[in-house]
């Protein structure tokens, strides 16, 4: 073998291995996507808010996991409730237990201002349904469902979805956005305390150098995640009904977070 062969092949050696760099190998990116450079400052959220991006990401025609609703009677419990500033509260609601055909259960827990067993019912068989068709990784955290009266706004986390009946009405279903203002709220449930401040998840954000919507930017630690997951959603498993140019807005923005949610292979029952 002659010598300038020999030099070719050295040089294909070196070349190969340079292409062979991996998802894992953030050395390999270029200068111009160094994390430390991004300025959050200056970056531009396509939305305002996730939760109004698209209402038939998931619509009340999905299927559900929902199997069935008992009452269990009632007992005190502590519930938290935005009304007059917001608080816990310690009362005797209306309990229900819906079950799902992952296994899951829910107690759903009714403020007894909803006046009889029957009131009461009505609300917890409209909402149980709609919870079931969020997947088994968005449930697997939710222990209750706390229901009151009043015109306040859904909250998650606590390992609970806070639900109100007459803003649910007003600002979610004429929209037609229930089931995704409840991935977002379950999402706080269940994501939040395991990948909020996972490093990995920290490192993707600085690599996007930009955030899904003004409200993730303006609450990175406590609303990312959920900002997030239902775009996420939308753009691996509903592309079918999303249009292209919202797709194409969501992948731009945050590449690295769907390759985040990529690699955590989440139970995605039913809606896979």
């Amino acid at each position: 073998m002659n010598v300038l062969k020999i030099i070719y092949l050295f040089g294909l050696l070196i070349f190969l291995s340079c292409e062979r760099s991996t998802d894992d190998d953030q050395a390999q990116l270029p200068d111009s996507h160094n994390p430390e450079d991004c300025d959050f400052q200056t970056s531009a959220p396509p939305f305002s808010g996730t939760i109004f991006i698209d209402p038939d990401i998931i619509t009340p025609n999905d299927p559900t996991t929902f199997t069935g609703l008992s009452y269990i009677g009632t007992g005190t419990r502590t519930m938290y409730d935005r009304r007059n500033g917001g608080g816990w509260v310690t009362l005797t609601p209306y309990l229900f237990r819906a079950n799902y055909d992952d296994g899951l259960e829910i107690e759903v827990q009714v403020n007894p201002e909803f006046g009889s067993i029957e009131n009461a019912q009505i609300q917890a068989d409209k909402y149980a349904p709609v919870i079931g068709r969020l997947t088994t990784e968005l449930r697997k955290d939710v222990e209750t469902v706390w229901i009151h009266k009043g015109f306040e706004s859904f909250g998650g986390g606590n390992n609970n979805l806070l639900i109100y009946p007459e803003w649910s009405l007003e600002y979610y279903e004429r929209q037609g956005i229930l089931e995704e203002t409840l991935v977002h709220e379950a999402s706080h449930s269940s994501l939040d305390a395991d990948h909020a401040n996972d490093k990995d998840w920290l490192l993707a954000q600085k690599l996007d150098c930009n955030f899904i919507s003004d409200y993730a930017k303006q609450h990175p630690i406590r609303e990312d995640i959920a900002e997030s997951y239902l775009t996420y959603l939308a753009v691996r498993y509903r592309s079918d009904r999303i249009s292209s140019e919202l797709k194409m807005k969501i992948e731009s923005a945050i590449p690295n977070r769907i390759k985040y949610f990529d690699n955590k292979k989440f139970n995605m029952h039913p809606i896979q």
